[in-house]
């Protein structure tokens, strides 16, 4: 999608296969994971649902959306019902968690490609090195920050509640990658 210029211009499935247009996340602050249910990285899942809970009653205004990927070591086999399952039951997690997808190579999700175009990483490296890496949207649609897999959930809260802070019509686009 080259004519697109905020996170909102886009359309990723949802677990069911269906179209979940980001276009109703407009002017929320949206943490965005690649996420896998067999990784050193997997329990990151209790640390992004403790942060939804403690910011997202406060701030209806936040979410976190998870995008299941296979791409690293074949860390998430599973169908999206699987998926679901054993984010719910081992987690419980409560934010969206769409369908499986890519995040790099020739079948990216575009919302990815857009996103690692937007805030490279290191070097100026625009590929996910690996599982759980997480980028900050501001209200605008734009990424605020690209954090590598390594970056703890709960270290993140300062960094959101920064975005919520601002009005709408403030962008935050300047932040930096920490890859």
């Amino acid at each position: 999608m080259a004519s697109a210029t905020t996170f909102y211009d886009f359309t990723p499935k949802d677990k069911k296969g269906n179209s979940y247009p980001l276009t109703n996340l407009k002017g929320k602050v949206v943490l965005v994971v690649n996420t896998a249910s067999k990784c050193g990285f997997t329990p990151q899942f209790e640390g992004l649902e403790k942060l939804y809970k403690e910011i997202k009653p406060n701030h209806p205004d936040f979410e976190i959306i998870g995008f299941p990927c296979n791409q690293f070591g074949n860390q998430d086999p599973g169908s999206n019902d699987e998926i679901q399952s054993f984010c719910q039951v081992n987690y419980g997690v409560t934010f969206p968690v769409l369908g499986k997808t890519d995040v790099n190579g020739d079948k990216v999700e575009p919302v990815w490609k857009w996103m690692k175009d937007t805030k490279p990483g290191i070097l100026g490296l625009t590929r996910i090195k690996w599982n759980f890496e997480k980028f900050l949207i501001d209200r605008e649609g734009h990424v605020v920050s690209r954090y590598a897999s390594t970056t703890a959930p709960a270290s993140l809260k300062g960094p959101i509640e920064e975005q919520l802070k601002k009005p709408k019509g403030t962008s935050g686009a300047s932040g930096k990658a920490e890859l």
